[in-house]
């Protein structure tokens, strides 16, 4: 029990005194930690630290505005590199803080071999909106997702994060961590934003240090091509710290021999971006479109890989489910029947007015975009526009990470990998239930931990709640910290908010301080998937806004 006294005013109050000194510079933190009333300060070092900061000032001055931008543009590419080192962020800190200390027009002047003003200064969403789940406490089974990755913060929270989210919800035995093949991407996010995401070697060196026996690797990759092979190549160093490891596959399954090859995995993807691309641009079918003229063109990254027949078979897909208006092209051009020029020379001859532009990729990032909907001349769509052969050219700019039906695919590919490991003390009954608690039935104090702050256990309870387990079944009660958390929901924030959800609802209890104060707080009963493992539960306070969170619950000794 906690006891409500002041000596929490004087702990903040000296909080408050550290706080103070935690703006100084490097040469100041050199200095003496403590000054005593009988101590005094040299004047004539008081002074030479005066100088030399006023020398230093001077020389920055000194510097043209073109010298400031270039210095600026040469830390962008020193961090704009695949190999990570021991050096890489820090370098991205300083290029984040030499950015901040140019003025505007300074900004507009910056300019590298990969450096330019956007680098920084483009605003591609809310960075706080996504979870790298980069944390440990991962438990003995983890299921690894990796991804690309993409700079952009708004797809990275809906593509990426929303395929991490369906993996978990259909896995609560298991957790789920993050890792992205491109460093560059990785160094752009950490400089910009502040957020750290794990690279795929440190991901897996995070497992082996969390003590994880059994991991899942589920790439969100399209298909078996060179990030595929990355991931293959990084896990050799690490299969024998595992005791089962499986690789599912990516999105369009096996690549197969010819572009004649499809397979189901192949055909759910194309329905899918074809059922999105229709409804946004007001069409039931294919055939309706093209009777109004209108033509989609999807757009793939494309590779010189052997996996690049992959987007051939796509188009073969097309063919094969009647989608005649529906063409697929990619940014590198390879194969060469998906250039730019052959698609638009092909909408060109079919006589199709309208064209609708769309990527065929998990993530809407810098290739949607720039090369897809961007404004140079050498984008698609001012291509097509150049072209004078159609009377409207129009961008749908959205992943496919965020189509339910593809993440469910992912959740499959994610099940037959876990499937394919065999027993490893996981799976469910024969019914399909979950697995059941090994605990007695009984009550058991227990601990309930959070990701937040801002959501927990009153602090007159130190963390418990009571863990009641009956035939196998586990659930918690928790009294919070107040009556401001209305609702709870164990899924993902976004599972609460549709039709039929089944919310937790609040009971009143009162709990005592041991100063013998009292306060009336909302109490849960919380299911428990599994013990000493992160799940999700999301709650909705009472300004009606719902939140993901991410809480564990551990028997207390």
């Amino acid at each position: 029990m906690k006891k409500r006294s002041a000596k929490v005013l004087i702990a903040l109050a000296a909080s408050v005194v550290m706080l103070a000194g935690c703006g100084n510079t490097p040469s100041d933190s050199a200095a003496p930690a403590q000054i005593t009333e009988t101590e005094t300060v040299d004047a004539t070092t008081e002074d030479s630290k005066e100088e030399t900061a006023a020398v230093t000032e001077e020389e920055t001055d000194s510097l043209s505005d073109e010298e400031k931008a270039k210095e600026v543009a040469d830390l962008i590419d020193a961090i704009y590199v695949q190999q990570w080192t021991e050096e890489t962020d820090d370098l991205c800190s300083q290029a984040r803080a030499a950015w901040d200390a140019l003025t505007d027009e300074q900004k507009e002047m910056v300019e590298g071999e990969n450096a330019d003003p956007d680098y920084f200064g483009r605003d591609t969403g809310d960075a706080s909106a996504d979870d790298p789940l980069n944390s440990d406490d991962i438990g003995e089974n983890e299921i690894l997702v990796v991804s690309f990755g993409t700079s952009f913060n708004e797809s990275r929270a809906q593509d990426i994060s929303s395929i991490e989210k369906a993996i978990a919800a259909a896995n609560p035995d298991w957790s789920v961590r993050r890792a992205f093949t491109a460093q560059i991407i990785i160094n752009h996010v950490l400089a910009r934003d502040g957020e750290k995401i794990d690279n795929i070697d440190q991901a897996l060196q995070r497992a082996v240090d969390n003590g994880v026996k059994n991991l899942v690797i589920q790439p969100t990759h399209l298909m078996h091509g060179a990030e595929y092979d990355e991931i293959i190549d990084a896990l050799d160093g690490y299969k024998d710290k595992f005791e089962a490891v499986a690789v599912a596959e990516p999105l369009l399954g096996e690549v197969g021999s010819d572009a004649t090859v499809i397979n189901d995995d192949k055909k759910a993807v194309a329905e899918a971006v074809v059922a999105e691309a229709l409804a946004e641009a007001g069409y039931k079918t294919t055939d309706e479109a093209a009777d109004d003229g209108t033509a989609f063109v999807l757009m793939g990254h494309g590779t010189a890989h052997t996996a690049k027949v992959s987007y051939s078979q796509m188009a073969t897909q097309m063919d094969k489910l009647g989608y005649k208006n529906v063409f697929v092209g990619t940014v590198e051009g390879e194969p060469e029947e998906t250039a730019c020029e052959v698609l638009l020379d092909a909408a060109k001859e079919a006589g199709y007015t309208r064209i609708v532009l769309r990527p065929l990729m998990v993530v809407a990032g810098d290739h949607a975009n720039n090369d897809m909907a961007g404004d140079d001349e050498d984008s698609w769509k001012s291509m097509f526009e150049a072209s004078g052969a159609f009377e409207s050219v129009e961008c749908q700019i959205a992943g496919l990470g965020r189509i339910e039906s593809v993440q469910e695919q992912y959740v499959a590919h994610t099940a037959d990998a876990i499937a394919s490991l065999g027993d490893i003390s996981l799976s469910a009954g024969e019914d399909g239930e979950a697995p059941k608690s090994k605990l007695s039935d009984g009550t058991y104090p227990a601990y309930f931990t959070t990701d937040s702050s801002m959501f927990h256990v009153s602090e007159a309870l130190d963390d418990l709640g009571e863990l009641t387990v009956k035939n196998g079944e586990m659930t918690i009660h928790v009294s919070l910290g107040s009556k401001n958390i209305v609702n709870l929901f164990p899924g993902t924030a976004d599972d609460a908010q549709k039709a039929g959800a089944k919310l937790l609802d609040p009971v009143t209890d009162t709990v005592e301080f041991d100063d013998g104060t009292t306060e009336e707080v909302y109490g849960f009963d919380v299911p428990v998937p599994a013990l000493d493992q992160e799940f999700d539960l999301a709650l909705v306070g009472t300004k009606g806004v719902w939140y993901d969170h991410k809480v564990k619950v551990t028997l207390a000794d």
